[in-house]
């Protein structure tokens, strides 16, 4: 007799044949036959970068002209502004705090600004305003002056920049003995 016979003839010892064969599968795979490998990158770090501005008049005002008749000029103010942070950031110019002694006659309406981006530091030297290389960021009123783009600074860049500010010849007797004051304001996002 063969032994599929024997073993289907007897269910007994084939159920036990066959549990044995489970048990001896089983012994094999827990016996950790198995190869394995592994492999790390510990001790991963990040920091994060910085942005911040260095501006060689902090705190302190670009202008105090008095006595300004229509058609003059304040002696213009001149302001280096650097990025000392690590990150290259977008450089923004804006004007805030507006006020005027005359409500009804505004003088910051009537005075004229110009805002003119030297051009960038090389190593210590400053560059030179008015040389025909410079770049013009704003020209209007103080009054009108919103946001003004100034560029992308590269980390360490730094720009000089001159400020013109000139009465308006149409400025009249509306506006004698009026005065005006305005913060400028630089960002980087």
């Amino acid at each position: 007799m063969s032994r599929l016979k024997l073993l289907t003839s007897q269910p007994k010892l084939a159920l036990g044949a066959l549990v044995t064969l489970l048990l001896a599968a089983g012994a094999v795979v827990g016996s950790g036959a198995d190869f394995t490998a592994s492999s790390a990158n510990p001790s991963n770090t990040f920091a994060s970068g910085t942005l911040t501005i260095g501006n060689s008049k902090e705190g302190v005002a670009l202008f105090t002209a008095s006595n300004l008749r229509p058609g003059d000029s304040a002696t213009p103010g001149i302001v280096d502004i650097e990025n000392t942070g690590s990150l290259s950031g977008a450089f923004t110019l804006s004007a805030s705090d507006i006020t005027n002694s005359d409500a009804a006659n505004p003088l910051a309406g009537k005075l004229n600004l110009t805002v003119v981006d030297c051009g960038v530091f090389t190593g210590g030297t400053a560059p030179t305003c008015g040389d025909g290389d410079d770049s013009t960021k704003y020209t209007g009123t103080i009054a009108g002056m919103g946001t003004t783009a100034l560029g992308t600074y590269a980390a360490a860049a730094k720009h000089r920049y001159r400020f013109s500010v000139t009465l308006d010849s149409s400025a009249g007797n509306a506006y004698q003995g009026d005065s005006s004051s305005v913060d400028f304001d630089f960002n980087a996002a």
